[in-house]
């Protein structure tokens, strides 16, 4: 099998920095980790949020400490830091070797979806974000490494998009669109952030009203070469 994980981002329109943070860190154990934070607001101030907090969570992820464990270190930092005023988002998704699992972490209000076995679902139960509270925790659901299985996480600039035009972003219909569409394949990771990203961006005029981030993680079936690739882009002016 093979494990592909596509990124798709973008700013908020006329904001020069983005408010959201997405990494990737290899598991001591086996395997990767994404995580992606939205720092509260926009800009710098909400970029030094997110980067600190996905700082944070991937030392510890590094180390061998457990993702939930991770994102409750990550909250309790931000809350002390700045005494419960100020909010970030989290979601991590692991592929673990060891278990032969992806581990699904969230603290952000967003839903993830989550396309197994021919059936597209969505994980809704609602999630605090870090820094508010005291002792808060993560919602954890963890699947089985299989081929087919498809994981789409974002931040909320995803949810927010057409809203200013009366025509908010419909993540589930566009999605069961695409695999609809691609069956019996499956579109491949990239194609699917990029979809949700630009459909997000015709809604908002290709002016986003906030920060957008998207990941897709995929399963795939098939005997591979033994090596890892990355592909990055980075658009400037």
């Amino acid at each position: 099998m093979e494990v592909e994980i596509a990124v798709a981002k973008t700013n908020k329109y006329a904001v020069s920095e983005s408010g959201d943070t997405v990494e990737v860190v290899e598991r001591p154990n086996g395997g990767l980790s994404i995580v992606m934070a939205d720092g509260q607001s926009s800009g710098q101030g909400a970029k030094a949020i997110s980067l600190q907090v996905v700082q944070q969570v991937l030392s510890l992820l590094a180390a061998g400490v457990r993702d939930g464990a991770a994102a409750r270190a990550a909250s309790d930092r931000l809350f002390t830091a700045k005494k419960g005023r100020v909010s970030c988002t989290l979601n991590i998704l692991s592929v673990d070797l060891l278990s032969r699992t992806v581990v699904i972490s969230r603290n952000n209000p967003a839903p993830v979806y989550i396309y197994a076995e021919g059936r597209l679902r969505c994980l809704e139960e609602e999630s605090r974000p870090l820094g508010i509270y005291r002792n808060t925790r993560p919602l954890i659901d963890e699947l089985a490494l299989q081929p087919g299985l498809i994981v789409v996480a974002y931040t909320d600039g995803l949810v927010h998009a057409g809203k200013r035009k009366g025509q908010p972003m419909d993540v589930e219909s566009l999605l069961n669109g695409l695999l609809t569409a691609a069956a019996p394949a499956l579109p491949p990771a990239q194609e699917l952030a990029d979809a949700l990203l630009n459909e997000a961006m015709r809604l908002d005029d290709n002016r986003p009203a906030d920060d957008i981030s998207v990941i897709v993680l995929q399963v795939r079936a098939g005997k591979r070469l033994p090596v890892r690739k990355m592909l990055v882009q980075l658009p400037f002016s």
